[in-house]
């Protein structure tokens, strides 16, 4: 199946004072039409920052030093941006991790809905509020042609988090990108919402990259699976093979800290040692400080993220 979205030895950095961070370090993965995947890892390790750059949505003092995103086979890295601006929202859409920060709130809930409909389909005023009420309505919020005069602040967390999603859906787009869409909601709503994301992805015949730290979010949802560590992919794979045979140490580390029914009493595995300052430029296996496998060449240079299976990648010689 052709590549829709292909992101290749993606570098971004921070430039503070005199010194320059490595957000992000030689990412790459690709999604297919209907397909979806999940980014997974601990806080700071990389994932939001990838989906911004996606969007070209990294502004100073960051900057995307290197890497292609292949959108339709077009480099989205040489487009201007009036030319992104038109792939904002309208190809690719974005959930963002808090909706109460993403939401105006002097404006209501259904002129923002709207809005973005107007400007992406070039519909009317009556229109885009038609279809605004008709999104709102599909994603779950009840009354909606009532709702549509709401302000934020009159919505629930969950309602917010599906006026986003209204939101993102507006221009019909071919991926919809989803970063922490359950942050701070309650474990039912989270469920909900969750749900809702899958079946509006089925339905559309809509790519998906869901970024979370909940390995059993992913586990349930994405076909393929990109975990990351200290900015850099470490592991890649079809989702099922990933979670049978993790390869990578780091993988295998955070399946086994994962708290199982009828572990009562036994105390829950962790990985040693922390995760390195990002002001630490790597210049061997990032991992290798925290790694009970670790050698004298894992420390002695960078490691690259090659294939050990068919079409599972991971960054670790010793895999």
């Amino acid at each position: 199946m052709e590549k829709l979205l292909d992101v290749k030895n993606l570098n971004v950095s921070f430039q503070l004072a005199e010194e320059k961070l490595l957000a992000v370090r030689d990412v790459s993965f690709s999604l297919e039409k209907g397909k979806s995947i999940g980014i997974v890892g601990e806080s700071g390790c990389g994932k939001s920052v990838t989906a911004f750059s996606i969007l070209q949505l990294i502004n100073r003092p960051g900057e995307i030093e290197s890497g292609s995103v292949f959108y339709k086979n077009s480099d989205l890295m040489k487009y201007s941006e009036n030319q992104m601006r038109e792939v904002r929202g309208g190809e690719i859409s974005m959930i963002f991790q808090e909706p109460m920060s993403s939401l105006n709130p002097v404006f209501t809930i259904g002129r923002q809905v709207a809005e973005g409909i107007i400007l992406h389909t070039g519909v009317t005023k009556d229109e885009g509020r038609e279809r605004a009420i008709e999104l709102l309505s599909m994603v779950g919020i009840p009354d909606a042609a009532k709702r549509y005069n709401a302000y934020p602040h009159e919505f629930s967390g969950g309602m917010r988090q599906r006026a986003m999603i209204a939101m993102a859906l507006g221009a019909d787009p071919s991926i919809l990108i989803a970063d922490e869409p359950t942050t701070a909601l309650d474990v039912t709503i989270q469920a909900q919402i969750l749900d809702l994301l899958v079946d509006l992805q089925e339905k559309r015949d809509m790519s998906l990259i869901l970024i979370s730290h909940d390995l059993g979010i992913v586990a349930n949802i994405a076909d393929s699976i990109a975990i990351m560590y200290a900015g850099e992919i470490v592991e890649y794979g079809d989702t099922a093979s990933v979670f049978e045979n993790p390869l990578h140490p780091y993988t295998r580390g955070l399946f086994e800290s994962i708290p199982r029914i009828g572990t009562a009493g036994e105390k829950l595995k962790t990985i040693a040692g922390t995760v390195p300052m990002i002001t630490e430029t790597p210049r061997s296996c990032v991992f290798a400080p925290r790694c009970p496998h670790a050698s004298e060449e894992c420390r002695s240079a960078p490691v690259s993220l090659v294939e050990k299976d068919q079409e599972h990648l991971v960054r670790c010689i010793k895999a």
